[in-house]
């Protein structure tokens, strides 16, 4: 086995590892829902970023999957296959722009409103005209990049939800405050592990001098970090 490729089968491997630690740490449970903010959700969507667009899905799909078998959850249960897509999704968006970035969404669009629940809330599916546009600026802004990423995991989520986990419109009525808030938090806990990690490992390729050197984007690196060394 080359070098190189035994080297990103162990980036893989270990970038996979902190994930699932990432996966038992709470951070917060939003006021007024069930939901849980875990280090997880925010680590998860930068896997594409480091690791690439199909290996990133792959990575987020192995960390849920271990996850899933050691907490015993049903596999039969159509809820539980639903939230494996939605964060490999995430990770495919905030990989890099690209016309999937647009596609995914709009289908989801489609796909909410072709269901009679869907069509009675309608309005519910414009979030997903976030990562739509969000498109456009990924480049530009990272938030924007983090925003786009997060609704894309919600649109494919909520697409899905509609047709295999019935539940009445008054339900997805009272959902949009706490999805307002949800993901706007999503979002900057995307943004900033993605800079906490990208500087970390800028940081380990100037000081450590390992023959592997981690991927990093210059652009999202402190100057400090950026700067050579005095001769």
């Amino acid at each position: 086995m080359e070098k190189t490729t035994r080297n990103k089968i162990v980036f893989f491997t270990g970038f996979t590892f902190l994930g699932i630690l990432a996966l038992q740490v709470p951070l917060m449970k939003l006021v007024g829902s069930s939901v849980s903010f875990t280090l997880f959700d925010a680590f998860a969507p930068i896997a594409g970023a480091f690791l690439g667009s199909i290996p990133g899905i792959i990575a987020v799909l192995l960390m849920q999957g271990f996850h899933f078998v050691t907490q015993g959850m049903n596999f039969s249960d159509p809820a539980t296959l639903i939230r494996l897509l939605p964060l490999a999704m995430a990770a495919l968006y905030f990989s890099r722009k690209m016309p999937l970035n647009v596609i995914v969404p709009a289908l989801a669009i489609i796909a909410f409103v072709a269901h009679p629940v869907g069509r009675e809330v309608w309005y519910f599916s414009l979030f997903w005209t976030i990562p739509i546009i969000c498109y456009f600026f990924q480049e530009r802004w990272l938030l924007a990049r983090a925003l786009g990423a997060t609704f894309m995991a919600h649109s494919v989520g909520g697409a899905l939800w509609v047709w295999f986990v019935p539940i009445p419109a008054a339900v997805w009525v009272g959902l949009i405050p706490v999805v307002i808030m949800e993901r706007l938090l999503f979002a900057a806990g995307i943004a900033s592990t993605y800079l906490v990690v990208n500087n970390a490992f800028a940081f380990l390729n100037e000081k450590l001098k390992f023959g592997f050197r981690f991927p990093v984007q210059e652009k999202h690196v402190a100057t400090f970090l950026r700067e050579k060394p005095a001769q």
